[in-house]
């Protein structure tokens, strides 16, 4: 049977099973121990951050920056309603409400509806403790213009970065925007730690902080005492030694799927009412916004091309290949129906619209050949149903 082939499977080898034996070998199998704190320091350095604190996952680094930052139970924080349930998850742990936002063309928040809902909401006499703008796909929020709304009105931005690890805005990487950030190595993302995530930041004390209550807020003595309630969100030190070893790769990793993102770009640039979703390829060299290439999006028209994203996803399940839309909005999540939302439809048209296809860096040429001869078969096979009618 011919193997599935997944959007964006891990990408590891030898390098990691060496870094892995190798935190076995040195005795730290509990969480916490040396390649944590060395995990920590080099993720420190690669964002451009003063500290980092490693978590067990991105949602536990979001939860931990939410509470560093004051937001408590009756707040609103406004997020993007173009993300993953997580981040809108990590709100509602806090007792805050999420207030979701449209994203613009590039699948962000939208920075003039962030403006008029956070105008609008603070005119109701409701406190606003938070921004949580969130990289789609690994593209850098517009983080210049949300600085501005947030400045104005004195509230912290929580980035929430987990798919953009390696990508870039102005020359600045990120995880290095916004108050604090977060990450995800989940294994789906670039570069993965099985699970885990970390929180970013420049102040000690938040960094302080959420090493505490990721520790489960224990006090300083020899016998277990608490006056705070804490959480189990450290991370393993031998899942440490993977993120290591796979943050040494992650540049490799990046290109590997850049190229492939061009592969995509070639194939569909001759075909009707199909676009690949994100900027120009390259645009970094012009001191332009580019993503990490986490995961390669095409747009399609079904008016020009003659059918639906849902029908070539549905070929390629067939065809033992895994391709899903875009994120499905949280204001259109059963979930979240009463949260307040600022909408326009951008982000359920993209919803629509939009497919993700296999674009992670463990797959080969062979692999992406065999993606886009699936693809090939279901437009031949568009092609000869137009003609037929």
């Amino acid at each position: 049977m011919t193997e599935r082939i997944l959007l964006s499977p891990p990408d590891t080898g030898a390098a990691e099973e060496v870094a892995v034996i190798r935190a076995l070998r040195g005795g730290w199998v509990a969480p916490l121990g040396p390649e944590v704190d060395a995990f920590e320091s080099e993720m420190a350095a690669y964002t451009g951050r003063k500290h980092a604190v490693a978590l067990a996952s991105g949602t536990a680094a979001l939860h931990l920056a939410l509470l560093n930052y004051g937001v408590r139970p009756g707040d609103l924080v406004l997020t993007a309603t173009m993300t993953f349930a997580a981040t809108a998850n990590a709100i509602a742990y806090t007792g805050a409400q999420p207030v979701f936002v449209e994203c613009d063309a590039t699948g962000n928040i939208d920075v003039d509806l962030l403006d008029h809902a956070l105008t609008d909401l603070r005119e109701q006499g409701r406190r606003v403790a938070a921004i949580v703008p969130v990289d789609l796909l690994g593209k850098v929020a517009d983080y210049e213009g949300i600085a501005r709304i947030a400045n104005r009105a004195a509230i912290p931005v929580i980035a929430d970065s987990a798919e953009s690890l390696g990508a870039h805005r102005g020359g600045r990487p990120a995880g290095s925007f916004g108050d604090a950030a977060i990450l995800s190595f989940n294994g789906n993302k670039v570069m993965t730690t099985s699970g885990g995530g970390m929180l970013l930041t420049d102040d000690p004390g938040v960094a302080e902080h959420t090493r505490y209550l990721a520790t489960q807020a224990r006090q300083p003595v020899v016998h277990y005492e608490h006056t705070d309630i804490g959480y189990n969100y450290r991370l393993s030190n031998l899942l440490a030694a993977l993120g290591r070893a796979q943050l040494d790769r992650l540049d490799s990793m990046i290109e590997r799927r850049r190229e492939i993102r061009q592969h995509y770009r070639r194939f569909f640039a001759d075909v009707p009412g199909v676009t690949v979703f994100g900027g120009e390829d390259g645009a970094e060299d012009r001191g332009q916004t580019h993503d990490n290439y986490w995961l390669s999006s095409i747009l399609v028209d079904p008016a020009e091309a003659g059918w639906t994203a849902d029908q070539l996803i549905a070929h390629l399940a067939a065809a033992g290949v895994e391709a899903r839309p875009l994120w499905k909005p949280m204001h259109l999540q059963p979930v979240y129906r009463d949260a307040p939302a600022y909408t326009n439809g951008t982000s359920e048209d993209l919803f629509t619209r939009g497919i993700s296809l296999p674009s992670g860096s463990a797959h080969d040429e062979a692999t992406i050949a065999r993606v886009l001869d699936a693809v090939s078969g279901f437009l031949g096979e568009a092609r000869a149903g137009e003609t037929g009618r």
